[in-house]
């Protein structure tokens, strides 16, 4: 078995740690916007749900409760438009980072196989296809790849780092595009509660799929949403014909949500205010954030929606970081998100409503 290190790319976040200490002694302190991680508290009703589930003794199923699966179901058809989800539909997981990262292992692909992803993406959509030993490629337009061995794509809308949203239309074109051509099509939709000039659409619509969840999947998170980012809370929902079988491998290796957890999730899929809430404090730190970087001479490129402000100064991406540090910020620099993003930065919105006014007076 080749090392560990011959598997994994570099882990990118190391890189960042002399700007962290640089932006550290800042007299006010650090502002850090370089990741993706809530500060706000966890709604009530969710704390209440996951203490009372406290007594929980016995072990949980990978499959979740029937509670789980109907709020996940009832979620899917009342938020994503979805129509005639059963349970077969539907598959909690550990958090949406476990999955994509084990995913093409799970599916059984490996060398020779190809999985597809955005050239600015998600790091961690490399790394499971590194861990099945599986080849890997990015794309600006997934139709224009050469599908001879694809075996699998990702999509990710909105996407994370720049927060760009695929139209209604351009899902429908590349779901249509991969069916054509057998290839399993995997939608990261973690952001799509967060839409600011844009309306993001799942691929589990009916307008996107034609009323079939024939070979695709959506992986929806209720970190971002509802705060539960240290409660690891995800699911799948698309083809049984592809979740059956994940979830027969996923008992095999013991991948169960905690009982507790199962509950706080019902919880929160069943309130949309919360959720509400939560929108109105981005949507606040967004504006904030977004003028004073165009004051600064920042120019924004999509950000239509997500948690991110993908900026750039037009000079490389460790300038500007280096730049923001001496301020005390802290930020993403944009080619940890792949070659294209050199000259960018991604900027979070998850700091406290004290933090970002910092940040904006800073700037």
């Amino acid at each position: 078995m080749s090392a560990v290190s011959d598997r994994l790319p570099t882990f990118p976040w190391d890189k960042l740690e002399p700007y962290k200490k640089k932006a550290l002694e800042h007299p006010g302190g650090i502002v850090d916007l370089s990741v993706g991680t809530p500060v706000d508290p966890v709604p009530d009703l969710i704390q209440k749900a996951l203490i009372d589930a406290a007594d929980s003794p016995g072990y949980p199923t990978v499959w979740g409760t029937p509670a789980l699966r109907d709020a996940i179901t009832g979620w899917v058809e009342r938020r994503l438009g979805a129509r005639g989800v059963t349970h077969r539909h539907v598959l909690p997981i550990v958090g949406s980072k476990e999955l994509v990262a084990w995913l093409p292992t799970q599916l059984g692909l490996g060398p020779g196989d190809r999985v597809a992803y955005p050239r600015l993406a998600y790091p961690t959509y490399e790394v499971g296809a590194r861990l099945a030993r599986a080849d890997y490629e990015v794309y600006d337009d997934p139709t224009e790849l050469d599908p001879a061995g694809l075996k699998f794509l990702w999509l990710n809308s909105p996407s994370n780092p720049t927060g760009k949203v695929l139209s209604k239309d351009e899902l429908t074109r590349i779901v249509a595009w991969a069916r054509s051509h057998g290839i399993l099509l995997f939608s990261d939709e973690c952001y799509l509660e967060l839409g600011w000039e844009a309306d993001p659409v799942s691929v589990l619509h009916p307008d996107v799929n034609g009323g079939s969840y024939d070979g695709i999947v959506a992986v929806h998170s209720l970190s971002k949403r509802s705060n539960l980012a240290g409660y690891r809370a995800a699911f799948l929902a698309g083809d049984p014909a592809v979740l059956a079988p994940l979830l027969e491998i996923r008992k095999h290796g013991g991948m169960m949500t905690s009982a507790p957890t199962q509950a706080a999730v019902v919880a929160a899929l069943g309130d949309d205010t919360h959720v509400r809430e939560q929108r109105e404090r981005y949507a606040a730190r967004r504006a904030l954030l977004r003028e004073a970087l165009l004051d600064h001479g920042f120019r924004i490129e999509h950000s239509e929606a997500s948690l991110y402000l993908w900026a750039t100064r037009d000079e490389s991406c460790w300038s500007t970081v280096d730049h923001l540090a001496d301020r005390g910020i802290l930020v993403a620099p944009g080619d940890f998100y792949g070659e294209a993003g050199e000259k960018f930065v991604r900027v979070a919105l998850t700091a406290t409503d004290e933090r970002v006014r910092a940040a904006v007076e800073r700037l």
